[in-house]
């Protein structure tokens, strides 16, 4: 029977600016995710509708407060320390270390901040894994030079990301470059700081801001290796195969595309040049990227490991008519008729996982990592304290047991990584009530509650999956 190795990499995730809060504290600035409101607005400034977002005293802003992690570190880290964890995912807030973005020298109180963070995951006995951008640049970035578009931000970024590993690389070994890379295509300004401007062409915009960021990712390796030849720096896709329909040769070519267009950013990162597919399809999409004498040899400088999400597969379609849309991804797909959703319309597919990892693997052949993978759902405190959430139990087994035929199969892991370790803002909704944690956090959609953490049922049973090395799912 398959063992995992002694060396496997159990753990789980949060992110800065779904958990810290903060947002002013510690001399912060603002970030993208700042200005993205709870509500009906929320989707227009999400995609880049809104030219030139701004806070308005009206609606509320969830990542403001989070969960406030960054007064509960201690607290919560020691949460994951008991549940055993071997890896704790987080984030760097950018505008935490440069509040504006383009300062010379960083933000003091943000560096010994996240010091502290590391040390004590060290002592928890965890190894950090820190994302450089999780869906995070400075608002004085977007304000001043239109966030990715222009080639100005890689300088910033670096001196960003210099700044981390020479202040963090003793207490961190693996990093990861920038968050679900691909998303900015779906979610520009969440996923880039992208704002459109009247008349714009978003395709050229947004792959004109793709190019800057693919430099800016392949000179972080750079950086990140000259700082320690310990460090392993990953790209992170947000993963997931696109599945045809139908048999019809038109549906499989057009999951075909569908499939190129979102590995496109890993396959620069991984093979170090643009694919083949990429002259077509930026023709197509009326794209004319600017680059720079130099560029070529720059992206040859690829990652060490590829790490990706897994929520859900996506299926498409050539026509969509007679065909139910599934809505409840931001990577909008028909609707698989084999497949159960959850509460918030995602397909559950945990065969899924292990053709995914398939894919990726016979596509790359370079190690994966698991680096987000779980459910969002409604959790009930009962009167006695509890949180029964056997409904996530049985969706992180069913993946685990897909991820182990994977490894089977042939396909190198280095670890797998729940989202998330404690309840946070939902990154799609804003919602508090999307719950994905093994420890619940007693706040609601609208900001009020105690934030009082409790262990779920699902705690003690991830707990258990770790001390046996995957030997116990039950």
């Amino acid at each position: 029977m398959f063992q995992f190795p002694e060396t496997f990499l159990w753990g789980s995730a949060i992110s800065a600016n779904q958990a810290e809060g903060a947002f002013r504290e510690g001399g912060r600035g603002l970030s993208n995710i700042d200005m993205i409101p709870h509500g009906q607005h929320r989707m227009e400034v999400k995609l880049g509708q809104t030219a030139q977002p701004a806070l308005q005293p009206e609606e509320f802003y969830p990542s403001h407060t989070g969960v406030d992690f960054y007064h509960h570190y201690r607290e919560d880290l020691a949460l994951m320390g008991e549940m055993g964890l071997r890896v704790f995912r987080t984030s760097i807030s950018w505008s935490r270390l440069f509040p504006q973005g383009d300062e010379e020298t960083p933000n003091p109180e943000g560096i010994a901040f996240y010091k502290d963070l590391f040390q004590e995951c060290r002592k928890q006995g965890m190894e950090p894994l820190v994302t450089l951008s999780h869906f995070d640049i400075p608002m004085g970035l977007v304000e001043k030079y239109g966030a990715w578009r222009s080639r100005k931000v890689i300088a910033f970024f670096l001196r960003y990301a210099e700044t981390c590993f020479r202040e963090f690389s003793p207490y961190v070994r693996y990093w990861l470059t920038f968050n679900e890379i691909n998303i900015v295509l779906h979610s520009p300004f969440s996923g880039a700081g992208i704002a459109f401007q009247p008349g714009e062409n978003r395709n050229q915009v947004i792959y004109q801001a793709a190019h800057h960021i693919l430099l800016a990712s392949a000179q972080a390796v750079r950086l990140a290796h000259r700082y320690s030849a310990e460090n392993k720096v990953g790209c992170m896709l947000a993963g997931g195969s696109f599945y045809p329909y139908s048999c019809n040769p038109a549906d499989v070519m057009e999951s075909v595309r569908k499939e190129q267009e979102n590995l496109f950013f890993i396959d620069v990162q991984v093979r170090g040049h643009y694919p083949s597919y990429a002259a077509k399809m930026f023709r197509e999409k009326g794209v004319q990227l600017v680059t720079e004498p130099g560029d070529d040899e720059i992206l040859n400088t690829t990652t060490d490991f590829i790490s990706f999400s897994y929520y859900a597969s996506r299926c498409v379609a050539a026509s969509l008519e007679d065909k139910q849309i599934n809505d409840g991804n931001v990577v909008r797909s028909v609707k698989n008729p084999y497949l159960q959703t959850s509460q918030w319309g995602w397909a559950i597919d945990p065969l899924g996982l292990r053709i995914t990892m398939n894919q990726l693997y016979d596509r790359y052949q370079k190690p994966l990592f698991i680096v987000e993978n779980g459910l969002g759902a409604k959790d009930v405190v009962q009167p006695d304290g509890t949180i029964d959430d056997e409904y996530r139990i049985d969706y992180l087994r069913q993946h685990i047991l897909a991820m182990r035929d994977a490894m089977e199969d042939g396909v190198p892991l280095l670890g797998y990584i729940t989202w998330s370790g404690i309840d946070l803002v939902s990154a799609s909704t804003g919602e508090m009530s999307k719950r994905y944690g093994f420890v619940y956090v007693d706040k609601d959609d609208n900001g009020n509650g105690t934030l009082q953490r409790r262990r779920k049922k699902s705690f003690y049973w991830y707990k258990q999956v770790i001390a046996t090395n995957g030997r116990c799912l039950d």
